[in-house]
């Protein structure tokens, strides 16, 4: 398993040069289809890439955005990625393109996972992806010692998955590892001293224990102080 590591001096420069490589890999994209798709994690540590990109011209029109997980809660909720994506990415130049939910109004996500990965289904596969990981090696919501994880690694394994895992206050939506991975172009994003060396632990280990080896081949790691 290889990948390409990019070590930036400052987080700024770091949004900026990553947002005008996916802005790139779009438009190059757009240009082989009549549509692409780009998935993008939750949390705030993308923020300022959303922020650049949704300034960038770019036939968003013809892009599909999606969460590569959501916790399962409605946008009114402080802890919606969903949200978080609407008033980050989802406006200015951005605005045009065109959302596929992780979430739809329902108790459990097993209620709505069909429809929502049926929604999904013709933007396969996935242009481009950014990703982040956790200290635990988790990334989207495939998290080590999750309820499902086995089945979310799995080759065969569908589109969307429901994850419960230990310290998710609430269940979670993912996109399962063989979705995430099939994109045309993957993007790794971490912060801080923590999770470069967490990535350095990951070395090695199987994807039950670091889920993100599931998706690193061939992927762009991107890191900064």
């Amino acid at each position: 398993m290889s990948y390409e590591f990019r070590d930036y001096p400052d987080r700024e420069m770091l949004a900026i040069d990553l947002a005008n490589m996916i802005a790139g890999e779009l438009r190059a994209q757009l240009q082989q289809g009549k549509r692409v798709s780009l998935a993008v994690p939750g949390g705030t540590s993308p923020g300022p890439i959303f922020d650049s990109l949704s300034a960038t011209s770019l036939d968003w029109d013809r892009v599909d955005v999606l969460l590569g997980d959501e916790r399962w809660v409605p946008e009114t909720s402080e802890r919606s990625n969903t949200r978080l994506l609407r008033e980050r990415l989802l406006t200015g130049k951005a605005a045009a393109a065109r959302l596929l939910p992780l979430y739809a109004e329902a108790g459990t996500p097993e209620e709505k996972l069909d429809e929502l990965a049926e929604a999904i289904r013709p933007s396969l596969p996935l242009g481009v992806v950014l990703l982040g990981m956790g200290a635990d090696l988790h990334t989207a919501s495939i998290f080590p010692g999750a309820d499902r994880l086995a089945e979310a690694l799995a080759p065969d394994a569908p589109i969307l998955l429901p994850m419960r895992a230990p310290g998710a206050p609430e269940p979670r939506i993912t996109l399962t590892a063989p979705v995430l991975d099939g994109a045309l172009s993957k993007h790794v994003l971490i912060y801080g001293a923590e999770k470069r060396a967490a990535l350095e632990k990951a070395k090695g280990l199987p994807a039950e224990e670091a889920p993100i080896n599931a998706v690193l081949d061939q992927a762009v790691v991107h890191w900064a102080e």
